[in-house]
């Protein structure tokens, strides 16, 4: 049997739980529930966004907790927006909020423009627009 590809939540380990809410509602969005156990909870156009003490989720896993974390950790997370303005206007509101401009937004030599923050606790985020993707409610459609 396959494993069933039902991507549904990813967890980011932080530093400060409360910094870390702070940050992701000042990006607009809404932290569902109360804590269970220490995690939160953020809900997307298809998946959750968890956010758990680092510690804690190094815990979870049987992993030792580093004492500290490279800068690139091999992985982003993407947003796709609809247009070049919509990218513009997300970094406004996400830099706003207190995230670390990694690199600006510019247009990309296959077409699509995008830029890259990071979080309070250096999770890379990817905002970009692609053309060639499609957007409907929020999921994106990749040909």
């Amino acid at each position: 049997m396959p494993v069933p590809a039902n991507f549904s939540i990813v967890t980011l380990g932080v530093a400060d739980l409360d910094t870390s809410i702070a940050f992701y509602e000042a990006w607009g969005w809404e932290m569902r529930g109360a804590r269970h156990d220490g995690i939160v909870w953020f809900k997307t156009a298809a998946t959750w966004l968890g956010l758990f003490p680092m510690a804690e989720l190094a815990e979870d896993t049987g992993l030792e907790n580093p004492a500290s974390l490279p800068a690139f950790r091999g992985s982003t997370l993407a947003i796709n927006v609809l247009s070049v303005e919509e990218v513009d206007d997300a970094f406004a509101v996400v830099v706003a909020a207190g995230a670390t401009l990694v690199k600006a937004p510019e247009s990309m030599e296959w077409g699509g423009y995008a830029g890259y923050v990071a979080d309070p606790d250096g999770h890379l985020w990817e905002i970009c627009y692609n053309p060639f993707f499609m957007i409907t409610e929020g999921q994106i459609h990749i040909p």
